[in-house]
């Protein structure tokens, strides 16, 4: 990997390329600090504190500590997130949105609009209900008018709309997905304060005095897991299942072509790190609907119903989970497409013959290679949440373990994938560095 990096370097191109994904991660990690108006400094001492044991823990995680802060990129990317999975939807659900889909490049010009202006609304509605989150708890400064509150909110939606902005320049100009990169860099920041936490358990008040065996056991555990999950994510992201493709063989002229032995590789885990982001950003829901009320009885319960210490919400984020990776794939893979394509180049799998029966094997093929994928991330992202449900009806609670996996596999799957990206540029610019010297030197 770091050969790769430094090759990749050696490429102006590609040099240019990650500076400029570094320089807009650094811009976005200076608005995570940017403080917003009318919100009492001395009173977001106790915010962390607060949001520590429910769900917007995940959320300051996602957020790099933005959200325990409550600084302008509070919201960091759930809106963008959560936008573009409604509008995946509706593009699969309604004809209008699925042909504009396909219309080419202008198409695709206006889903991204669409998509933009589906942010703005949902970044407009996430800041009034963490604006008055905050207001119920008294993090805002003391006798705030309906003016101070319309600036929190419009700040907020702003710094969403420069987080999606941000995104998209690193798609367009950077190295790798916009979205999983400021994710990256959200939670690479936040290592310092879960290393924190794993001292803590030893040294529960940082004194050598009040070392805990018991908590020395419980850190190893969780370091010895970190270290398996890594291993076990980059094993299973390099698998892949490799379909035999047989290409007959043709004679043109006075050559023969064809006669060769390929093969179709498909990855196991095809959906990457988007399945996870996809169910968190929807199973979080209820805890954001429930800040607009925050003195509702009722809201509360689901608060607590869908904390992330409680076994419905982890039933409900290991199936949204096994949703998203099917709906992702679906999106992003056709094997009728692939099918004619094998077809057209005069290829054949072994023993399937061609058309409807190829694409029925491939599909086949596919949905068993989804379903192994999705209970891998299940089991990355489900497994320490399940020693932290066990662990919490014993009277402890460590936030940290609980969303370990879920960061891992962000992490370790980003990593790849960007690994992957830079590889098959230096690849490329190499080939076509050697080819042209070939007919020029």
């Amino acid at each position: 990997m770091f050969a790769t990096f430094r090759n990749a370097w050696k490429v102006t191109e590609l040099r240019s390329k990650i500076l400029f994904t570094l320089l807009i991660l650094f811009i976005y990690r200076l608005g995570a600090q940017i403080p917003v108006p009318y919100i009492s400094a001395a009173a977001l001492e106790s915010f962390t504190a607060q949001t520590e044991g429910s769900i917007f823990a995940y959320m300051n995680i996602l957020s790099g500590g933005a959200f325990g802060q409550a600084t302008l990129f509070a919201l960091s990317v759930s809106p963008y997130i959560t936008a573009q999975i409604i509008i995946q939807l509706l593009t699969v659900a309604i004809p209008a949105l699925e042909r504009m889909s396909k219309d080419g490049e202008e198409g695709r010009r206006k889903i991204t609009a669409i998509t933009r202006y589906a942010t703005v609304v949902l970044s407009l509605i996430t800041a009034y209900g963490y604006m008055q989150y905050m207001n119920y708890y008294g993090w805002l400064t003391e006798g705030v008018n309906w003016f101070g509150k319309l600036v929190i909110v419009l700040c907020y939606c702003a710094g969403s709309s420069v987080i999606m902005w941000l995104a998209e320049k690193i798609n367009d100009h950077g190295i790798g997905n916009g979205i999983s990169m400021i994710l990256f860099a959200n939670i690479i920041s936040r290592g310092p304060a879960l290393v924190g936490q794993v001292i803590a358990m030893v040294f529960p008040t940082m004194n050598l005095a009040s070392f805990k065996w018991t908590g020395l056991i419980l850190a190893i555990v969780s370091v010895a897991i970190t270290l398996a999950i890594v291993v076990l994510v980059v094993w299973f992201t390099e698998s892949e299942r490799r379909i035999p493709i047989q290409y007959a063989k043709r004679v043109v002229g006075r050559k023969m072509y064809g006669g060769q032995s390929s093969n179709l590789p498909i990855k196991l885990n095809m959906t990457g790190v988007m399945p996870v982001i996809f169910a968190s950003s929807i199973v979080s829901i209820p805890a954001t609907i429930a800040s607009f009320f925050p003195d509702s009885n009722f809201w509360k319960s689901v608060t607590s119903v869908f904390n992330y210490d409680g076994w419905l919400y982890l039933v409900l984020y290991l199936v949204l989970i096994v949703l998203f990776a099917y709906f992702y794939v679906m999106i992003s893979f056709n094997p009728v497409e692939v099918a004619n394509n094998i077809q057209k180049n005069g290829g054949s799998i072994p023993g399937i013959r061609s058309g409807r029966p190829t694409v029925q094997y491939i599909k086949k093929i596919l949905n068993r290679i989804t379903l192994i994928g999705a209970i891998f991330l299940c089991f990355i992202a489900g497994f320490p949440m399940l020693i932290n449900i066990i662990t919490s009806t014993m009277g402890t609670t460590f936030a940290g373990l609980a969303f370990g996996g879920n960061s891992l596999l962000i992490v370790v799957g980003v990593a790849l994938e960007t690994h992957r990206d830079l590889e098959a540029q230096v690849a490329l610019r190499s080939y076509g560095g050697s080819k042209a010297k070939g007919i020029f030197g």
